[in-house]
């Protein structure tokens, strides 16, 4: 038997594992990672996995499906529940394809939208290279307010009224504040537009309700990915809160259905729709406490950073009310920055920050705390972390020293926290990727 085959499995199986390994002795700070309970990897490793499903609970092209249809059923329940609203779609595969199930619903090729441009903390998925550009639809940017950090109000009204969109889109990858959904939508009703807000970062802390609502300032649908402040598996989701109950609504709800199947789905990974089900019960219990100390670590973190000598976007608000800090690290300095922070055991990524004109040489670096808030560490632990990024970066020290700090520092925090873990005696973050 030629054993080829086999050193490849043992090749992918060893990166699997040091790449657990690595993560298990670093500080991640991905604003856009967090990492599942032991449920919700059980469910992903359940039969689930491969089989099909098209079509709804109860109308399927597939038979075997009545399980899964149970489950699906549950999701969109505990999904309305935990965003208090009308009608929830469980079946995007990720926040992008959510997003452009929602611009195949609600938009045609030639069609004006309004966006947040890039530089300013837009989602690519509604920029000129994504999911918009797939769509051929005409986007106009919204005015930014630098010093807030946030779309410029006025400017953005005014801007509404005159291009008169289809959509006025709201989709940030930077998200330190809330978004004036309630100005915004005001506008865009005015002129006969709807309203999308992209809750993609912030999904986890508008089900723990401490960021905005934006279902009730104005927002006609929400979508979101369910492995970020949400943490649960990778994918994505759909609310609104309209109900159906005139034909207009009817309608509107109907194009959100076949906007995502067939529109942008066939089967949709029935695994991860079991383990969102999870993921939405175990948010519905521990998502307040969550998305409080994650917003609390956060600020704590940019104070200190602020503090230390760092240049962090925001402080006339207090830096962020979201999981997320942006420092500017200096003219297309944040690549380079990333991967040195990398070698010292600290996953962060560039971003670009206002001004900014090369989204591959940016000037900044987007920080966050979902992960390390699942793993028990708060304020104090924060202000001792801006201390490892001032001896990488203002200090200079050697990366491959504070490495070692940081392996020790890390020793203690290998347990997740804010979820269901009582089947699984002695589970750890740390054991469990060994």
């Amino acid at each position: 038997m030629n054993m080829n085959w086999f050193d490849d499995v043992e090749f992918i199986r060893k990166q699997a594992k040091l790449n657990n390994t690595f993560f298990s002795e670093s500080l991640p700070m991905i604003a856009s990672e967090n990492v599942l309970s032991p449920y919700c990897k059980e469910m992903l490793i359940s039969d689930f996995h491969g089989r099909y499903a098209e079509g709804t609970p109860g109308h399927r092209y597939y038979e075997g499906c009545k399980y899964f249809d149970a489950v699906e059923i549950k999701a969109i329940e505990l999904a309305k529940k935990l965003f208090n609203c009308n009608y929830a779609d469980v079946r995007p595969t990720a926040g992008t394809t959510a997003n452009m199930a929602i611009l195949k619903a609600l938009i045609k090729p030639g069609e004006t939208a309004t966006v947040l441009d890039l530089a300013n903390g837009a989602h690519i998925s509604f920029g000129k290279w994504g999911a918009a550009a797939v769509r051929g639809i005409n986007l106009v940017s919204y005015p930014f307010n630098d010093e807030e950090m946030n779309i410029d109000v006025d400017g953005a009204v005014k801007l509404i009224k005159k291009v008169k969109p289809t959509l006025a889109l709201n989709g940030r990858s930077v998200f330190l504040f809330p978004s004036p959904i309630k100005e915004l939508a005001q506008a865009a009703h005015d002129v006969g537009a709807y309203l999308v807000y992209d809750a993609a970062h912030v999904l986890g802390l508008i089900g723990g309700k401490q960021f905005q609502d934006p279902l009730r300032e104005g927002a006609d649908v929400m979508s979101g990915s369910t492995h970020k402040t949400l943490p649960g598996p990778q994918g994505g989701m759909i609310v609104s809160d309209h109900k159906g109950d005139t034909p207009e609504d009817k309608s509107f709800l109907n194009k959100l259905n076949y906007g995502v199947f067939p529109g942008v789905t066939s089967s949709y990974h029935l695994h991860h729709v079991a383990a969102k089900a999870i993921a939405y019960a175990e948010h519905l219990e521990f998502g307040e406490e969550y998305a409080k100390q994650t917003i609390k670590n956060a600020q704590a973190f940019a104070q200190a950073l602020h503090e230390l000598g760092f240049n962090v976007f925001g402080e006339k608000l207090g830096f962020t009310k979201s999981h997320q800090v942006l420092v500017n690290i200096g003219p297309g300095k944040g690549r380079d920055t990333a991967k040195l922070l990398e070698q010292a055991g600290i996953v962060t990524n560039m971003n670009t920050v206002p001004g900014d004109m090369d989204p591959l040489n940016p000037s900044g670096l987007r920080l966050g705390t979902p992960e390390l808030t699942r793993i028990g560490m708060k304020e104090s632990e924060m202000k001792d972390i801006a201390v490892f990024y001032k001896r990488v970066i203002l200090d200079k020290e050697k990366p491959s020293e504070i490495k070692k700090d940081i392996k020790m520092f890390r020793r203690d925090y290998q347990t997740l926290h804010y979820c269901f873990k009582d089947d699984f005696k002695g589970y750890s973050f740390h054991t469990l990727v060994k």
